[in-house]
């Protein structure tokens, strides 16, 4: 039977001398949960954790290129899509692109996510040339204006490829590199960081009844399996960012089980990423029909996982997530900007 460590992630200022650090970042932990299949959930004391799961937990996680892992990290979105299921068609072309990117750095964001191919709940999959046309032009128009990184969110080699080529800096597959086979060896041979994620099915199916045995241990093993076989092709756990895919073949619930110990993730040596920004279970527990009205639900969302040590939130409301992220660092760590 496997065993699954949690840490139960804390920011409390009263800190006891025998709390571990958290990846290396900004949380402590006494105590994890201990999840087993079939199994209650018990507690443990830190000092009861075999050594590699302690060293693993954690291990301070190694920079992506510019990026500190050792701080939350504000991944704006980029969509140069005609229908995304919050911004469809706002920012499609090089001059509008570069016109969002320039106002979400502006605001906030350390890394810039740019996908061409809609991942909403429904969607058919787009030809690689279109997605192409849609991406390379505006990652093009930006690399050289935008300092900060710039992703590219495709499940497609020949798209991930060109998207390099015009100075993307990391690949981001929703797919969590089971869609196209070649993409996997395009970033091992690149050497570039990656964004794993899980999805239950593709787009146009994964809201059809999804089920899961136990959605939080589901997907943590995909992204065990995943992460080992990225790594046996030759792309270390330092190049490696996890997401688990809110709203990706889940349910509400599925969601909520997901972002309530989303900490389980850190026992896989990578950065966390998170993308829960605007989605439809935000909008319905929030009682907020309307995608553009959704950021306080999707601020309160990435702090929460911010407050378990997420390293990367990807968000659409760049100026109002930094603003909240500003005052919680503030208020749980002393650390502010201002006088």
């Amino acid at each position: 039977m496997t065993d699954y460590f949690r840490p139960i992630a804390q920011t409390d200022a009263a800190r006891p001398p025998e709390a571990e650090t958290l990846a290396g970042g900004w949380c402590w932990f006494t105590h994890v949960e201990h999840l087993r299949r079939g199994r209650s959930a018990g507690i443990l004391p830190v000092d009861a954790l075999p050594k590699e799961t302690l060293e693993r937990l954690t291990a301070p996680r190694p920079r992506l290129g510019r990026l500190r892992m050792d701080r939350p990290q504000i991944m704006g979105i980029l969509n140069v899509t005609p229908d995304s299921f919050s911004d469809g068609g706002a920012h499609v072309g090089p001059a509008r692109g570069l016109a969002h990117a320039r106002a979400m750095v502006d605001a906030g964001a350390s890394l810039i996510d740019v996908g061409g191919e809609s991942t909403r709940p429904g969607a058919l999959e787009v030809p690689a040339e279109a997605e192409i046309a849609r991406t390379a032009p505006v990652i093009a128009a930006i690399s050289n204006v935008v300092q900060v990184p710039i992703s590219i969110d495709t499940r497609k080699a020949v798209v991930a490829r060109a998207a390099l080529d015009e100075g993307a800096f990391l690949v981001n597959d929703v797919s969590g590199f089971t869609h196209d086979p070649r993409l996997a060896l395009l970033c091992a041979e690149r050497e570039v960081p990656i964004c794993v994620m899980h999805a239950l099915g593709d787009p146009e199916t994964m809201q059809s009844d999804p089920r899961y045995d136990d959605v939080l241990l589901d997907v943590y093993d995909f992204l065990a399996a995943q992460v080992s076989m990225l790594a046996g092709l030759g792309i270390p756990r330092a190049r490696i960012l996890v997401d688990p895919g809110i709203g990706f073949g889940k349910t509400i619930a599925h969601n909520l089980a997901l972002l309530a110990r989303i900490s389980l993730f850190h026992g896989l040596g990578c950065p966390v990423l998170l993308g829960a920004s605007r989605k439809g279970f935000i909008g319905k527990i929030g009682d907020v029909p309307d995608v553009t009205e959704r950021a306080p639900g999707s601020v309160a969302v990435a702090l929460e996982a911010i407050a378990q040590g997420v390293q990367v939130v990807r968000v659409h409301d760049v100026g109002e997530t930094r603003q909240a992220l500003r005052l919680w660092q503030a208020v749980t760590t002393g650390e502010h900007h201002g006088a």
